[in-house]
């Protein structure tokens, strides 16, 4: 299947109303055109509003799979679509949750990424899409992008070729961490793979010892 680079697209932080506050979101990207630079921590002229949630070393790019537009498409006829529409740095073709593990090395342009977890979504992602329907769906689908860190900084642009370098089948899928997350009773063998990946977000790796905790008390 070929793999490449749909669209690049940043967007800095921005003020919106929400149930009577003002809230800061950078979950509006535009398209980009032409070489970008990517850093350590971000694409040029990209930022992200809450670091809790979004951003930092782990989290320092969000790719989403064009495959999955028509699916949402279908649901949101009315919504403006563009690439970007879910906040995404890196719009690709041809990754996909069930077949991307963590800690895969992910080549576009001169840069390299490290898969590190799945996209939780917040209400933010309500916001943009004007319900919160959608975060329940978006859970429910499966279809939930994932995060890169950046290995080795570089210039990448739309139309580039991706290449995928596997770290192997021993580790979890992006898949099946989003299972992991959402099931109420996981295999241990799952958990102690997902845990034995140095790869793995912090914060994801947190819920799974949890999980894994408490699966050993209700033993």
């Amino acid at each position: 299947m070929k793999m490449r680079l749909i669209s690049v697209n940043v967007g800095r932080p921005r003020l919106v109303l929400y149930e009577g506050d003002t809230v800061s979101t950078a979950i509006f990207k535009d398209p980009v055109s032409g070489p970008v630079r990517l850093a350590k921590l971000n694409l040029e002229g990209d930022r992200q509003a809450d670091l809790n949630v979004h951003g930092g070393v782990n989290r320092a790019v969000y790719a989403y799979p064009v495959e999955h537009y028509d699916f949402w498409r279908e649901r949101y006829p009315h919504f403006p679509w563009q690439w970007g529409a879910f906040g995404e740095n890196l719009t690709v073709e041809g990754l996909a949750e069930d077949t991307l593990h963590i800690g895969d090395q992910v080549c576009i342009g001169s840069a390299r990424f490290t898969v590190t977890q799945p996209r939780t979504p917040c209400f933010k992602l309500g916001i943009k899409f004007g319900t919160n329907r959608i975060i329940t769906e978006f859970l429910e689908s499966g279809r939930s992008g994932f995060y890169f860190s950046v290995t080795e900084e570089g210039e990448l642009q739309a139309g580039d070729d991706i290449r995928v370098n596997p770290i192997g089948t021993d580790q979890i899928t992006i898949a099946e961490a989003n299972h992991m997350m959402t099931a109420k009773s996981v295999p241990q063998e799952l958990l102690e793979r997902a845990l034995a990946s140095p790869s793995l977000s912090p914060k994801w790796r947190e819920r799974f010892r949890e999980k894994f905790a408490a699966q050993l008390i209700a033993r």
